[in-house]
């Protein structure tokens, strides 16, 4: 039997491998003693290893930080002169979502079932077959065939004109849903090939032109972006009802080009409802107005009172608003002339009262609103999103330590480390949400704390970490609220339609073009998530005869499950 002393297996003294061989009592004090110098040797060795792995790890530490610095400083040199920046690696998605999801019973996969049950014949056309004499009928073979007939209908209405005894005169009304000589029909296959199938207006003019029908480029962009009215008023009010009635929203943004000038697309959501709106600001200021759905509401109540102490504005000017007889007012206009009355404008101090006083109206006006009671918004941390209720996304998290460099092996490891206990706390965080648990939850609180306060000797790592840690209460926030998702991967693949159209047909000019992107892109989003055609919605908005109607979209919203 042996015992193992820092790495080197040596012979115990009650088990000395020598059965056969006689040894007196002095020389076994001998093999003992000897032993013991050997063992302290090898501790001692092994210390000093220990020690300058330290020192080594520290070191490299060191250099690693230094030579971001440089980079740094390096990219700040490049960039005051002019210089294109240097190429950066991109780092592969994580891949944390994907393989914490939880493993099914394996199993038959169920069967899409037969075309033709799912078909509804329209006619039916008999064939004869070259037979032989005496040869006997045995019945039919059916082949269902499925076809599109598209043609080019040009129609002459005759409106009867009419003159009163009074002078008016008065003209038979053109049918619903034709704008500027072009019919309801017409207007869906553009608009469901343009928004849904992200064709360019130049190949749909030359598609159309085609197929015969005389329409220019122009008028193909003005039946994309006119007579809209009525769309854009129920994409308003899906938002609206979303934000009364949602449990949780997530949120992102993408950049988007507009007048020429850089701007931002915002996406706002749950599982029943996307919409989308462009802004020039990313600010908190532009996302909470984005939240009043259409108002241009400021209110100074207790949650907008509440919020300005939570943003440390000072005591006198909190006086100066919850004591004025004037607490709400309904545009930006009325809102400043208030402030400057109370000279909040003059004030030359931190933080700015202008700034803090308007989000906190806003947000203030949004309660008053009755809108995003209870609601948690979900986002991967961008500073205009915490607001509220708010969660962090846990894939943009863990992106922050999967993004980390290590130049030596034990940071490699030590990074490693850290993503495997955070891939298998995100698991049990999922476990969690499907049986809550409120032991459970104590439980791993207490190991968020020490997965994200044991320090690896890695400084680049733990500082991430560290930065990690001072946001558990929005990591956390599922632990209180199950029902809420652990990533924004939904908005994500929402806004991706929106990059997919700027890619193809890059900005808009106007802002009839950008209000009908935001309009049209947010209803095909809603539409997928309720189950609705896209095509059969355009249809019966669009007064074509004959399409079965589909209900307001808001309503749907509201019966589906928050």
């Amino acid at each position: 039997m042996f015992r193992l002393w820092s790495g080197y297996a040596l012979p115990t003294p009650e088990h000395t491998p020598s059965p056969l061989i006689l040894i007196d009592a002095e020389a076994l004090k001998l093999i003992v003693a000897q032993q013991a110098d050997l063992r302290r040797v090898v501790s001692a060795l092994v210390a000093q290893v220990a020690t300058l792995q330290d020192a080594g790890d520290q070191h490299v530490a060191v250099l690693a930080l230094k030579d971001a610095e440089i980079a740094a400083l390096k990219d700040e040199i490049a960039r005051l002169k002019g210089l294109p920046p240097r190429p950066r690696f991109k780092v592969k998605p994580s891949g944390m979502e994907q393989a914490t999801k939880p493993v099914g019973k394996k199993g038959r996969r169920r069967g899409r079932g037969c075309l033709r049950d799912r078909l509804s014949v329209t006619s039916e056309v008999k064939l004869k077959a070259a037979v032989l004499p005496g040869s006997r009928f045995r019945g039919y073979e059916d082949v269902l065939v499925q076809d599109l007939q598209i043609s080019v209908a040009v129609t002459r209405y005759r409106r009867e004109r009419w003159e009163t005894a009074t002078g008016e005169r008065i003209v038979a009304p053109l049918p619903p849903g034709i704008l500027g000589g072009f019919g309801p029909e017409l207007r869906r296959f553009i608009a469901a090939g343009h928004f849904q199938g992200q064709v360019t207006s130049e190949r749909l003019t030359a598609l159309l032109n085609g197929m015969g029908l005389k329409i220019s480029k122009r008028q193909v962009v003005r039946l994309l972006s006119k007579g809209l009215e009525a769309l854009a008023a129920e994409d308003q009010a899906v938002l609206r009802t979303g934000l009364a009635t949602a449990r949780w929203i997530s949120v992102d943004d993408t950049s988007a080009r507009h007048a020429g000038k850089d701007g931002f697309v915002t996406q706002v959501g749950d599982r029943r409802f996307t919409v989308f709106r462009t802004a020039m600001s990313k600010s908190r200021r532009a996302f909470l107005s984005l939240l009043q759905a259409g108002r241009t509401d400021y209110v100074v109540n207790d949650a907008a009172l509440a919020r300005m102490r939570t943003m440390n504005m000072a005591a006198a000017q909190v006086a100066a608003l919850a004591n004025h007889a004037e607490t709400r007012f309904g545009d930006e206009a009325a809102w400043h002339a208030h402030l400057h009355r109370l000279g909040f404008d003059t004030l030359k101090i931190t933080p700015d009262p202008v700034k803090v006083a308007t989000e906190a109206a806003l947000w203030g006006a949004i309660g008053d609103q009755d809108l995003l009671r209870d609601t948690v918004i979900v986002s991967d941390g961008a500073g205009q999103f915490r607001v509220g209720d708010h969660a962090l996304c846990w894939v943009h998290a863990e992106r922050l330590v999967h993004k980390l460099q290590p130049l030596c092996a034990a940071h490699r490891r030590a990074v490693d480390l850290k993503r495997s206990l955070i891939w298998w706390f995100y698991a049990d965080l999922k476990a969690y949400q499907r049986d809550p648990d409120p032991r459970r939850a104590r439980s791993l609180r207490m190991r968020f704390d020490r997965i994200f306060t044991n320090q690896t000797g890695y400084v680049m790592l733990d500082r991430q970490l560290a930065r990690l840690h001072k946001l558990k209460p929005d990591l956390l926030r599922v632990l209180d609220r199950p029902e809420i998702p652990l990533h924004t991967n939904g908005s994500e693949n929402d806004i991706r339609t929106v990059v997919t159209k700027r890619k193809i047909s890059g900005g808009t000019v106007s802002e009839a073009g950008k209000t009908a992107r935001d309009t049209m892109l947010g209803l095909l989003k809603t539409c997928s998530k309720l189950g609705i055609s896209y095509y059969q919605f355009l249809g019966d908005r669009f007064a074509v005869p004959g399409v079965t109607a589909v209900a307001p979209l808001p309503t749907l919203v509201s019966l589906a499950k928050a």
